[in-house]
């Protein structure tokens, strides 16, 4: 006799008669991937430990609604969207609270900051951070994460043709402000 008290998750499979496993193994995605998407998530939000938070929530999100992919094969680029756009949002709710207290004193980067970009990287990391948040994540996901035009128009949500005008226009953007990092720092050594 049935006592109507199974266990969590029993009413899916009590209708089939046959428990549901999740589509995706989110151990494995995890392990496999998160290094790559907190990489993703730096040069989107500019520091290592909102990085990894923005990471987590994707994963977290994910591991709430384990049905929301049901080709496996889509794992990855349900993880990527969810990681831009919970980018955006962090860079959403660090604006407000910027607007609505002064501005502080940003101390120097730790040695541990220092370590996670090499030297060589830096002036591209300042110059991607002066661009337009749409051309830096164009970039970013071209550049950093190999994705086709294609894949970036579906990550967020535009037109290939956007995303093409979108990248030239961050290139010359980003040129320029390499050419006046280079010419400012130049500048000041020869004084």
């Amino acid at each position: 006799m049935d006592t109507g008290t199974a266990g969590p998750g029993a009413r899916s499979g009590a209708r089939s008669g046959v428990a549901m496993e999740p589509a995706v193994d989110i151990t494995e995605l995890y392990a496999a991937h998160r290094l790559a998407l907190v990489r993703l998530a730096v040069l989107l939000v500019d520091d290592v430990a909102s990085a990894e938070d923005v990471v987590q929530d994707a994963f977290a999100a994910l591991a709430r609604r384990p049905d929301a992919v049901k080709d496996p094969s889509k794992a990855l680029a349900y993880l990527r969207v969810a990681v831009v756009n919970t980018a955006r949002s962090a860079l959403r709710r660090r604006r407000t609270a910027r607007a609505y207290s002064p501005p502080h004193d940003l101390s120097p980067p730790t040695p541990e900051d220092s370590a996670v970009l090499a030297e060589e990287h830096r002036e591209v990391i300042v110059a991607l951070h002066t661009l337009a948040p749409r051309q830096r994540e164009v970039l970013v996901l071209r550049y950093w994460s190999d994705l086709s035009e294609a894949e970036i128009a579906r990550t967020l949500d535009i037109s290939r043709g956007t995303v093409k005008s979108t990248a030239s226009r961050a290139l010359v953007a980003l040129e320029k402000a390499m050419h006046d990092t280079v010419t400012t720092s130049s500048g000041e050594e020869e004084r």
